[in-house]
């Protein structure tokens, strides 16, 4: 409950990754973080003080790493107070891939991830140890307009979810050109392999060794200590309940970026987003309603991706960042 009396803060960590003059180049992500952050600041009542920008642009001096985007979220998280409903908001654009469970149960499940500029990878199980550091009466939103982004908080309950069964491909009814938000992890083993001189296909021996500490828990943990950790994650209810995801896809789909050579580029989600506040004026949106909107706008533009909601009953019918 909201403290009388107390005005809620309003804080986020923008993300835009689109890995310039490498193979694996996107040209959407920093369009697309830079459209968010004016829509918080002219919608949402951020601040811009309250923000924190990270992009890969040459000239950008906080470049997103794995360890500064994992820094900036702690940062933000620190600042949010208990019982005061502070809003906590996490915008993400670039790759997306999936990597082999280390879940002995799920010996051939993926897990998700998201790859920041330096593959310095961040999965489900970060973003679900971030959630769960929360203050009482704090919500924490994600945006991820990546590929296989469905699930990128470990445990969250799913409310909007699989389109269909089945691996998907992107099939555009557009002549737009489009480039897939996604390395699969043949790829990002290949890359970390080529760094580290290691021949194993084990990607936590790559991570440890070029990131040591500031590799992603999964890696990190003895596979025991990862167990329980995760059926302590699953035991503390009022922490699952904080956490709210809208992927831009499904677990198994692809998400776009868009146009670039001259155009101005973007996340096909990420502008269904925009498309949908837009359309709907000034007025509030609950979270399921996005979603539902988003994937009717995707839907409509010829793209076969289907954004996906994660979060407690309660948030699905939240208004979308508790919009003022």
């Amino acid at each position: 409950m909201e403290q009388q009396g107390v005005v809620k803060r309003r804080l986020a960590v923008l993300v835009g990754c689109n890995y310039p003059d490498t193979r694996n180049e996107l040209h959407g992500c920093v369009n697309d973080v830079l459209a968010m952050k004016e829509t918080l600041l002219t919608r949402f009542g951020f601040k811009q003080e309250d923000m924190e920008v990270l992009t890969d642009e040459p000239e950008s001096k906080l470049k997103p790493t794995g360890a500064n985007i994992k820094a900036a979220l702690s940062r933000m998280v620190e600042k949010a107070r208990n019982g005061t409903g502070d809003v906590l908001f996490f915008h993400y654009s670039g790759h997306g891939t999936r990597i082999p469970s280390v879940k002995p149960a799920h010996p051939f499940r993926q897990d998700e991830a998201i790859v920041p500029c330096d593959f310095n990878l961040i999965t489900d199980v970060d973003f679900r140890e971030l959630v769960n550091q929360l203050p009482k009466g704090t919500s924490f939103t994600m945006i991820s307009d990546s590929c296989h982004s469905g699930g990128l908080i470990d445990k969250e309950k799913e409310q909007i979810g699989p389109f269909s069964s089945g691996n998907k491909s992107l099939e555009m009814e557009t002549t737009t050109t489009t480039t897939l938000r996604t390395l699969p992890f043949k790829e990002v083993l290949d890359h970390l392999s080529s760094l580290t001189g290691i021949l194993t296909s084990d990607i936590g021996t790559h991570l440890l060794e070029l990131f040591g500490v500031d590799a992603g828990l999964k890696f990190r943990l003895p596979t025991i200590d990862l167990m329980d950790l995760l059926e302590k994650l699953t035991l503390r209810e009022r922490h699952v309940d904080s956490g709210i995801l809208l992927s831009g896809c499904q677990a198994d789909e692809t998400s776009a970026d868009v146009g670039g050579e001259g155009g101005k580029a973007y996340g096909a989600f990420s502008n269904a987003i925009q498309t949908v506040l837009k359309e709907n004026g000034g007025g509030a949106l609950k979270n399921k309603e996005l979603v539902l909107m988003a994937r009717e706008v995707l839907e409509k533009l010829g793209f076969q991706q289907h954004p996906c909601l994660y979060c407690s009953d309660q948030n699905a019918e939240s208004t979308f960042l508790s919009q003022p």
